[in-house]
């Protein structure tokens, strides 16, 4: 399996009167989503509203997801979990259900004991115990334990670790995870901020698990495809248009704002599972401006 290309972090509609898991919605979005090219899918990632799912949920979005992502795409799942029992439960789940890879963050219940001895230690018990690769998931913002470039260099050696996801948006962070999986085989480094997909390929990434990519996929595409051909002045332009969402709608308004720009677009959104609220009209206002600027809109 090869750990590159662009990856959607993909967004969980619910029922509108239910808050039910909405079935129909989901394959629809993935549907589209497939005809632009992408090289595959995170479900239940933090875009998806991970920690607001149930277990059953999730291995429910992959089943469904299964049926619809052909085989020579990536289906991931975001298995992280508070123990490591209840994580390795998880990933058999999904793997039996399909998926392709794991994407596992750090417990973060404890964040005092989880010195980088215990959090490797943790890691490389689910990738022994679990039947398909796992894909470290670096994120401080939401996780606050982080993954340090010491413990990326060791869990890389494992035969059942194939990368990490480094979603600081800190071109340093990334660069420092390069270093220390350069020349490895197995080991590849994604970037998780979508304003910095272009310059995370002029480092060396592999590609991006994005979630402005859900709002612009071709244009994210496009940054990948022309970077690889060699003509950056096309990834260039291409990533001009990711950059002003990203940092207006992804980093500035979060799952809600969107899933409201996915509303607007033609997608299925809907609103956030509480406690998450929907945007205000002040915010929805930001998002149009946003996807207007770009002519996304």
């Amino acid at each position: 399996m090869k750990l590159e290309g662009v990856i959607l972090p993909v967004t969980t509609p619910f029922d509108g009167e239910t808050g039910e898991l909405a079935p129909v919605s989901f394959r629809e979005n993935l549907r589209k989503w497939l005809s632009a090219g992408v090289s595959g899918f995170v479900v239940a990632g933090s875009t998806g509203e991970a920690a607001l799912i149930d277990e059953d949920e999730i291995v429910q979005l992959l089943g469904w997801a299964r049926d619809i992502v052909p085989p020579d795409r990536l289906l991931i799942a975001g298995a992280g979990r508070e123990s490591t029992r209840a994580t390795v439960r998880l990933c058999r789940a999904v793997a039996e259900c399909g998926a392709d890879a794991v994407l596992v963050r750090p417990p973060a219940y404890y964040p005092k004991a989880m010195d980088p001895d215990t959090v490797r230690r943790h890691f490389e018990k689910v990738a022994d115990s679990i039947p398909i690769p796992l894909i470290l998931y670096h994120v401080p913002q939401f996780v606050p334990v982080e993954i340090a470039p010491g413990s990326c260099a060791e869990l890389c050696t494992h035969h059942n670790i194939i990368g990490i996801k480094d979603s600081t948006g800190d071109l340093k962070s990334l660069g420092a995870f390069l270093d220390v999986v350069a020349g490895s085989d197995n080991c590849r480094v994604m970037v998780g901020a979508g304003s910095k997909l272009y310059a995370a390929l002029e480092l060396g990434a592999a590609g991006g698990i994005v979630a402005v990519g859900c709002i612009a996929p071709r244009f994210a595409v496009d940054v990948y495809r022309s970077f690889c051909a060699g003509d950056m002045g096309s990834a260039g332009k291409a990533q001009s248009v990711l950059t002003g969402p990203h940092n207006a709608i992804v980093r500035g308004t979060g799952v809600a704002g969107v899933k409201y720009a996915l509303d607007l677009l033609g997608y299925n959104g809907g609103d956030p599972r509480p406690p998450l609220r929907p945007p205000d009209e002040r915010v929805r206002a930001t998002i149009r401006d946003a996807l207007g600027a770009v002519e996304l809109l």
